[in-house]
């Protein structure tokens, strides 16, 4: 593997699937992958990647959708905003994909099996998820990395959006986190952002001007539908929250890897902060949220899909 190269080997391309590269000079990196996953991930050599963070589905059962509206101030528009004045609002458009699997382990296990395999010695994974799935998904981890494997869940915690009357509002979504080696891994405990004392009179002045580190609930808001941060993709994650995860899970220089990349924020995170991003979607609509919000990492250009299919990758023997 060349020093410098923003992701590992590639090989040819499997059939039906695009690369969109950058020069592989340049650290803080993006390589942008389009296509189903799993092909990808089986062409790879083992321990190739730092850290993996993923973002799959999480098995609602509903399409998620984020409808994109344009606003202009209009005394006969069909909303009321701030101060009480009118505006008229213009659909652009609408993003979405299917969020449904009536075997959601059948189709997410392979894929954890891959992140496994493909992570260094001291390289972790983390897993981003919803109540819906999260305990299946915890248990099939157990079984893949071992259960001292596991060293956190991760809460995060928002408080936005609508609150049902009939049970208590689910406000958080569950982050596991992996290591491939429990007593070898990468926690960089000085690049820890901090936040404020909730009672900062009880802690003295230093300490409340240096702040605390957080514990495992993070408490962030959602990507602000008004934002410069959104990109109108549903499920987009806040850039604070992966941000972190780079940041003290990962070191400069790293290849970090996000296999269900939607929106691009971990790619961004992780670009950000000099690390060098393999991304994969296979939904049009999320690579071309992708090109948009990467280009300042992202060479023009693409390599069209193989026709025929591929040998094995370097560095490994082919798959039945």
């Amino acid at each position: 593997m060349a020093a410098g190269d923003p992701s590992p080997p590639l090989a040819a391309a499997p059939p039906n699937l695009r690369i969109h590269p950058r020069p592989c000079s340049a650290v803080g990196a993006v390589t942008l992958l389009e296509g189903d996953n799993l092909p990808w991930l089986r062409r790879w050599p083992d321990a190739c990647f730092d850290l993996i963070y993923i973002d799959p589905p999480f098995n609602t059962g509903r399409v998620q959708q984020r409808m994109q509206l344009r606003t202009e101030q209009d005394e006969a528009g069909d909303r009321v905003g701030f101060q009480g004045k009118r505006y008229r609002t213009t659909v652009l458009g609408v993003r979405g994909y299917a969020d449904r699997f009536e075997d959601y382990l059948g189709f997410l296990v392979p894929r954890l099996e891959e992140a496994h395999r493909l992570l260094t010695p001291e390289g972790s994974l983390f897993v981003h998820l919803d109540y819906r799935e999260v305990h299946y998904v915890k248990v099939a981890l157990d079984g893949i990395f071992g259960r001292e494997n596991f060293l956190n869940e991760i809460i995060w915690a928002y408080d936005y959006g609508a609150r049902t009357r009939r049970r208590w509002a689910p406000k958080h979504d569950s982050i596991l986190w992996y290591a491939r080696d429990p007593e070898r891994y990468c926690f960089d405990y000085d690049a820890i952002d901090r936040i404020p004392y909730l009672a900062p009179s009880l802690v003295g002045p230093e300490k409340a001007a240096r702040g605390k580190t957080p514990t495992d609930t993070w408490w962030h808001t959602i990507v602000s539908p008004g934002g410069r941060e959104k990109t109108g993709y549903p499920t987009q994650k806040p850039l604070g929250i992966l941000e972190r995860i780079v940041r003290v899970h990962s070191r400069p220089g790293d290849r970090v890897l996000d296999f269900f990349a939607g929106s691009g924020s971990f790619g961004e995170a992780a670009a950000r902060l000099g690390r060098r991003a393999t991304l994969i979607d296979s939904n049009p609509e999320a690579l071309a949220v992708m090109r948009r919000r990467l280009a300042r990492y992202l060479a023009p250009g693409s390599l069209t899909a193989a026709t025929s299919q591929p040998g094995p990758a370097p560095g490994r023997s082919a798959r039945a």
